[in-house]
């Protein structure tokens, strides 16, 4: 009896992981989900509409960093029940402005209601990361050579296909070309002076 106690509190433990991850349970064929209630709203949503809601938060944080920044699209990879959408800046953001740049995206995402999740204050690798109340999440991180990338990823989905981004970048597209190049576009604010 002690053994079926202690076993029952573990299942539900693991229930409750699964129904906060959104896709654990989710049911892609009747697009019905076990989890809350974004989990249910998102059961009625599909991968290219999920794709496209991704494109537009990714779109309105850009929009929102001032001065703007060059960027491309990054590939969309595909899981099981979810899409990520990236986009790569391709402006030279120098180390100084890296956490300019991470607070107006920061700024940004709580005027518009999302719950910031994470900060990561890496002198080198710096990092925010945020989630909507549907469950989206999305980060804009600085990695290799300081570039900065933007991600954008849905909960679970009804599975479809899932056409490439609709939005032209504002620089060259870099269209089948991976890895993308490194940033090289200088910008007066963002650069800093050329070393």
């Amino acid at each position: 009896m002690r053994r079926t106690a202690a076993v029952v509190p573990a299942a539900l433990v693991l229930a409750f992981v699964l129904a906060l991850s959104g896709c654990g349970n989710e049911d892609t064929t009747s697009g019905s989900s076990s989890g809350s209630g974004s989990g249910r709203e998102s059961g009625r949503m599909d991968m290219q509409e999920a794709a496209e809601r991704s494109d537009a938060m990714l779109d309105a944080v850009l929009e929102a960093v001032d001065p703007d920044l060059q960027w491309a699209h990054g590939p969309t990879t595909t899981r099981a029940c979810g899409v990520t959408r990236r986009r790569a800046v391709m402006t030279v953001v120098s180390a100084d402005r890296r956490q300019t740049f991470l607070d107006r995206a920061e700024a940004f995402w709580r005027k518009s209601d999302y719950r910031i999740k994470a900060v990561n204050k890496d002198e080198v690798f710096p990092a925010v990361y945020a989630v909507t109340e549907a469950g989206f999440g999305v980060s804009v991180s600085f990695r290799g050579k300081g570039q900065a990338f933007l991600e954008a990823d849905s909960p679970c989905v009804k599975e479809s296909k899932v056409a490439p981004p609709a939005a032209e970048p504002n620089g060259p597209a870099y269209e089948g070309v991976y890895p993308l190049p490194r940033p090289d576009v200088r910008s007066d604010f963002w650069s800093g002076p050329a070393n």
